[in-house]
């Protein structure tokens, strides 16, 4: 927001910090997700623990085929085991194929509900919470974040109970082929926890710090995009491009630091199955000499004890993404955790907000008024002032004055700190901002049109607006005539932000706007400020349809536009300084008559922001 926006201190929220490695309240909360499908769970979950047995059949037939037919020269034997082996290896890939395009699809389900909630709430949340979260980190939120808890319900949750199961069975089957070679294997578990603990500390810590780079990266990408312009017509090519290559910089080292982790992690695990393997092959094959064991059963303990790290391994990776998805989670829930717009409006059984009937058409009364964006710099001070129904007001003063804070209150984007403001008596406070916004219309300098075509962006996908409404609002903006000059039309398709418009080209799309909803309260927050000359006497021609009958509220720097203003208010820092009309403030020769002056006689002797001469 500019004027009182541009004087408050904005606090951009820190989202580095620490979270637990596994918090049941969070998880609870993830696994809501999974509710619509959980059918869908519990099939993957019995497809999962069935490959699971399916795969612990290979080597035991490997033990059969050995000791039963090839050591008794049994070759019919020998192909119906092999046969039976291939069985099982494609009933295996079909088990896990069908899994894994299961549990992929829950997934994508629960992603898609997470992701529409996030968006619907963020629609919801005051224009205060923007004013200190970055873009880019809100878009971090609804892409990379989304996506590392798409990776704990596709590859972590369900998959952490196969290999458990797994690693269970494996060991069961260790123990039953030979007790004492299963506890040679288990001996290796103690130092695989050991480096497995200090493998999760660290690789968090790095994880983290990828997850905080991301963020500064999307939100410095979101803000110099956005302002391509002003970097280029200022040369800040170079520097930005320093400023940038920091926030990749540290990226890079975090992602590095991550893959030093793994890379240590993996080769000491193998080091150490190899270091098993030779102990079994020492042991056992001992034991085969001896003949207490056979051969097809050392074999089959071999490739068991292969077996055995893989869900190991796998697990350290599940314990990543699960920690990575508890701080994922912690950030999505704390944003939708958020108090929405709507929170404080209580709501009928009949699910629809209750409020005092009021009459959109009566009097705007600020009544001691006073406001500050961060609690202690005052932007409104004790201000009262009457807007009579039907009549233009117009509002005037120095930048930072307080003029478009007076618009925000209004149309309840922020509220006042003290005092009250009322439309035909009823205090906006008690109409939900949803039923108070359908009345007014509010067009800023800085007009905004949506990807989409004219006629979208007239409506605003508004299906009760009629073609006449449309075709009435188009003409009395004086709109038409740009409408007439597009090749396609209200069908032309509108770049991104109406770029391929000029600035009074979107304003007047936006009177069209305005006026197709036909509103009772009409603000026009210095609306022709940006205009061309040309453009705007098309306006001002448009003026005075425009304002009949009804309220509304002109806030404007150009005082060549107000002067047929029913009344004129004058702001000066956050105070009601003057007001009257313009006879009535040219004769009280104050402020608003030294501002007059100074656009139209240049008397640059006069101060502006206090009306005084210097000295």
């Amino acid at each position: 927001m500019r004027g009182g926006m541009s004087g408050h201190n904005r606090t951009v929220v820190s989202e580095e910090g620490t979270v637990r490695i596994y918090d049941h309240r969070l998880m609870k909360r993830m696994l809501q997700y999974l509710k619509p499908s959980a059918g869908l769970v519990i099939l993957t979950t019995t497809l999962l623990i069935l490959y699971s047995l399916a795969s612990l059949a290979g080597p035991f037939l490997t033990r059969i085929g050995i000791d039963r037919y090839i050591a008794q020269s049994d070759y019919p034997g020998l192909v119906r085991i092999c046969l039976l082996w291939i069985g099982v290896q494609i009933l295996t890939g079909l088990l896990q194929y069908l899994q894994t395009i299961l549990m992929n699809i829950v997934g994508q389900r629960a992603m898609l509900r997470l992701r529409d909630e996030i968006h619907q709430h963020l629609q919801r949340l005051p224009i205060s919470f923007f004013d200190t979260n970055p873009i880019g980190r809100l878009m971090t939120r609804v892409t990379n974040d989304v996506e590392v808890l798409n990776q704990m319900f596709t590859q972590g949750v369900v998959a952490i109970f196969g290999d458990i199961f797994t690693l269970l069975g494996i060991m069961v089957v260790l123990s039953m082929l030979s007790g004492k070679l299963a506890l040679v294997t288990f001996g290796s578990l103690p130092f695989i926890f050991f480096i497995s603990v200090r493998f999760r500390t660290r690789v968090r810590r790095a994880f983290r710090g990828i997850r905080v780079a991301v963020a500064k990266i999307n939100t410095y990408l979101q803000e110099s995009i956005s302002g391509m312009m002003v970097i280029q017509a200022l040369g800040r090519e170079k520097q930005n491009e320093t400023e940038f290559a920091d926030h990749n910089a540290e990226h890079r080292d975090a992602y590095l630091e991550a893959v030093k982790a793994f890379a240590s992690y993996f080769p000491l695990v193998e080091v150490i199955q190899s270091i098993a393997m030779a102990a079994i092959l020492w042991y056992g094959g001992g034991k085969v000499l001896e003949t207490e064991l056979s051969f097809g059963a050392l074999v089959a303990f071999i490739q068991y004890v292969r077996r055995f790290f893989v869900p190991i391994r796998d697990l350290s990776d599940k314990f990543n993404i699960l920690q990575d998805a508890m701080a994922s989670s912690e950030r999505i829930f704390s944003l939708l955790d958020k108090e929405p717009e709507e929170a404080t409006e209580s709501e009928s059984p009949a699910g629809e907000s209750e409020s005092p009937p009021f009459d959109p058409r009566g009097d705007i009364k600020y009544e001691a008024v006073n406001a500050s964006y961060d609690g202690e710099t005052p932007v409104l001070t004790d201000l009262s002032l009457n807007i009579p129904s039907g009549k233009i007001t117009a509002i005037v003063g120095a930048t930072g004055s307080g003029k478009t804070t007076m618009a925000a209150l209004l149309s309840r984007f922020y509220e006042p700190t003290s005092g009250r403001i009322t439309i035909g008596g009823t205090d906006i406070k008690t109409i939900p901002r949803k039923q108070l916004r359908k009345v007014m219309a509010l067009v800023q300098q800085d007009v905004f049109l949506f990807s989409g075509t004219v006629e979208e962006n007239i409506r605003l996908w508004e299906k009760e607006i009629t073609e006449d409404q449309m075709a009435a609002a188009i003409n009395t903006s004086h709109a038409d005539w740009l409408i007439r000059r597009l090749p396609d039309g209200l069908n032309h398709q509108v770049s991104e932000r109406g770029s391929d418009f000029s600035t009074g080209e979107r304003q007047l799309l936006a009177f069209a706007r305005a006026l197709a909803f036909d509103p009772d309260i009409l603000i026009l927050d210095e609306a022709t400020a940006s205009v061309d000359s040309e453009t705007e006497a098309l306006i001002q021609d448009a003026l005075e349809a425009l304002l009949h009958d009804r309220t509304s509220i002109v806030i404007a720097h150009r005082l060549s536009t107000i002067q047929s203003a029913d009344q004129i208010a004058v702001l000066q820092r956050g105070r009601l300084a003057e007001r009257g009309n313009h006879q009535e403030l040219m004769k009280l020769d104050g402020i608003y008559a030294r501002l007059y002056r100074l656009q139209f006689a240049g008397q640059d002797s006069v101060s502006p922001e206090t009306g005084e001469e210097p000295r």
